[in-house]
């Protein structure tokens, strides 16, 4: 009598792996597979944070076989946890996880104790949650938070300033175009192509009847640009963006920035702009809205409306004078103000917003959408040349 000996091939014994992983042990996963190791310490933080079925990995078991889990409340237990997720998940799973956490097991208050911020993985949406509790953050917590914002604000301005600027400064030369430039300041690339009707095959040349240059656009303020931001708590990414945004539009000398944010109170922050990690801890996310109240105070600080850009980000969910908002869009697109409006500016997809805001302002002309960071600069130069906005596809 043979006997067949079954054997599993490695691929199967990967998938075999990873359905444990998932499924988390237990008599009823059904693969019969035990974890030793590596994989037996990433299961147990997966079950710490994942276990007992969903209520919010407490610890303990709710039913037998059930998986339990849990940090408890102690912070030295969360920075361990922290620590053992890093050393076994890539760092973009490690984010999600950090994510997850905070909303599953409410650890957002640990996250003032200087110990546990030095554990965690810096990105957009812990900055957002540190800014949400910046008002009751002890005095031995900010430097440590102010230190891990400013890590992901370089981030941020490593990958995004030299395109902005370089997008920007580009469109500033094109806007300030001029027909009787000085030799100095000819397009002689746009000069040939305008006159390529006069050419003399004779004597192999172009007679330029019409010359095409550009303005200096670095020497002198060209145009204007107003951010004006919603800090209501859904728009915690979009705060975080839009204030590294600005502190690369100031930096550009041929732009005037200002930045104001806004939730049922107006605050101007250009004055911090130098600093986006001071714009940043200037925010307070969270409370009401009052658009119109935050544009009439953007209104008033218009001086040239024909070279002015206001960017509205908000989710337009209004809380003041819908009316009023609108007439005052109404009134500054008449007056010669390129106005955008952004659902969101954030890498997180279609936000949730007011559609009849939303459809309100594409009636005036000013069409809301989300923009991703990346697309961003793209946006400020159509709006800084006054043609049409390449807005994404919904």
């Amino acid at each position: 009598m043979t006997t067949t000996r079954l054997t599993t091939t490695p691929t199967d014994d990967e998938r075999l792996r990873r359905w444990r992983l998932v499924l988390g042990g237990g008599e009823a996963d059904g693969t019969g597979r035990a974890l030793t190791g590596t994989d037996a310490a990433m299961d147990g933080a997966l079950t710490a944070l994942y276990g007992n079925g969903g209520n919010g990995g407490k610890g303990g078991k709710s039913d037998k076989g059930a998986r339990g889990g849990g940090l408890g409340g102690s912070a030295p237990s969360v920075a361990r946890w922290l620590g053992d997720i890093r050393t076994y998940f890539p760092s973009s799973v490690v984010q999600v996880m950090q994510r997850d956490a905070i909303e599953r097991l409410g650890l957002a208050t640990l996250l003032l104790e200087p110990e546990m911020l030095a554990a965690v993985e810096p990105d957009v949406h812990l900055v957002g949650t540190l800014l949400s509790l910046n008002k009751a953050m002890p005095e031995t917590t900010k430097e440590t938070a102010r230190a891990v914002v400013r890590k992901v604000v370089e981030d941020l301005e490593k990958r995004l300033a030299a395109r902005t600027r370089a997008t920007l400064t580009g469109a500033l030369d094109r806007s300030a175009r001029i027909s009787r430039p000085r030799h100095r300041d000819i397009d002689w690339d746009r000069t040939i192509r305008a006159n390529l009707k006069n050419y003399l095959p004779e004597h192999g040349t172009v007679v330029p009847e019409r010359l095409v240059g550009h303005g200096r656009a670095s020497q002198a303020v060209k145009k204007e640009v107003v951010l004006c931001i919603d800090q209501s708590g859904s728009m915690a990414a979009s705060v975080v963006y839009a204030s590294v945004f600005g502190a690369v539009l100031a930096s550009m000398r041929s732009l005037a920035t200002r930045l104001v944010v806004f939730d049922t109170a107006v605050v101007d922050l250009t004055e911090q702009l130098d600093d986006p990690v001071d714009v940043l801890f200037g925010t307070q996310l969270g409370g009401g809205t009052d658009i119109n109240r935050a544009l009439a105070y953007c209104q008033s600080r218009i001086t040239r409306p024909a070279d002015t850009v206001v960017v509205l980000i908000s989710d337009l969910y209004e809380g003041g004078i819908r009316d009023e908002m609108l007439k005052r869009v109404a009134a500054m697109k008449a007056s010669g103000v390129q106005f955008v409006t952004l659902l969101a500016l954030s890498d997180e997809g279609a936000p949730a917003y007011d559609r009849d805001h939303a459809a309100a302002l594409a009636a005036l002309g000013a069409p809301a959408f989300a923009c991703t960071p990346d697309l961003f600069p793209e946006i400020m130069a159509a709006a800084l040349e006054k043609r049409p906005l390449p807005i994404p596809e919904a």
